[in-house]
């Protein structure tokens, strides 16, 4: 990576969260580039990647993420010997770990909602995105990367859905205070997943802050759209969609609009 975007400002353990280790930028193209990185070296995981701005950052399906000093940049990197199921219920386990750092952060509780998979919203508004990448390696395995980025003190205009941040809101916070609750959460949250029916608790977390659930939903996938009753998740993370007709149908990636 240019050296003129890499810019490391220090490394070492991450605080309230055991077993973690962390290296902080000032400057990198993109802290989930940095991951995939360290993990395509052989690096055996459990390491966040911080910056405090993005040069190249990015969201789902290569769009672009806005990446100004002052929000919150971080990713981070898990290592598996092989590929393992558990691994499509992260988007779900992520968005907690990361709700419950907004509140904490805020002060407040019952303040944020999540929208299937993992797009956190305030009063219908985004303040985050969570991008997840994974590949499988001969030699090193299986790796998955999990990249946060959140509207700390400002927020993009996108047109396909209202967004926000927290400043705007009235919550003061900064970056590096969310990072520890974030990291604290995360680890939290993950060694309930590692448990044996883990996801069974944090599916019903997630649903208690589901938005949407009983109501009319517009799913967007790559070549169509439909409408439906969002009714459930399954035990895969699966938008289950009940349509006009009576028939369900199981939803496995997609944007998600309220009719």
């Amino acid at each position: 990576m240019n050296q003129v975007e890499q810019i490391l400002r220090k490394k070492g353990p991450v605080q309230n969260a055991p077993g973690f280790v962390m290296e902080y930028y000032q400057r990198v193209g993109s802290t989930n580039t940095r991951a995939i990185e360290l993990a395509r070296e052989g690096h055996p995981g459990h390491v966040w990647i911080r910056a405090d701005e993005q040069t190249s950052g990015r969201g789902r399906r290569g769009r672009p993420w806005t990446s100004e000093n002052g929000n919150l940049f971080a990713s981070v990197l898990l290592r598996f010997e092989a590929f393992e199921e558990r691994v499509v219920q992260f988007p779900f386990l992520a968005a907690l770990a990361l709700a419950e750092a907004v509140e904490h952060a805020c002060g407040t509780t019952h303040l944020v909602k999540v929208k299937w998979p993992n797009d956190l919203l305030i009063d219908g508004a985004k303040i985050s995105g969570i991008l997840l990448e994974s590949e499988s390696q001969s030699a090193y395995g299986f790796y998955l990367v999990c990249g946060f980025g959140v509207n700390v003190t400002h927020h993009p205009d996108l047109g396909l859905y209202k967004t926000t941040d927290l400043r705007s809101l009235g919550f003061i916070c900064s970056a590096d205070d969310l990072f520890a609750l974030l990291a604290e959460r995360f680890a939290h949250w993950l060694a309930i997943g590692f448990q044996p029916d883990g996801f069974e608790s944090v599916r019903q977390a997630w649903l208690a802050r589901a938005v949407g659930v009983g109501q009319e939903i517009r799913v967007r996938l790559t070549q169509e759209e439909f409408k439906g009753r969002f009714i459930d998740l399954d035990q895969f993370g699966r938008l289950i969609v009940k349509l006009e007709n009576g028939q369900t149908r199981v939803v496995s990636a997609g944007d998600v609009f309220f009719s």
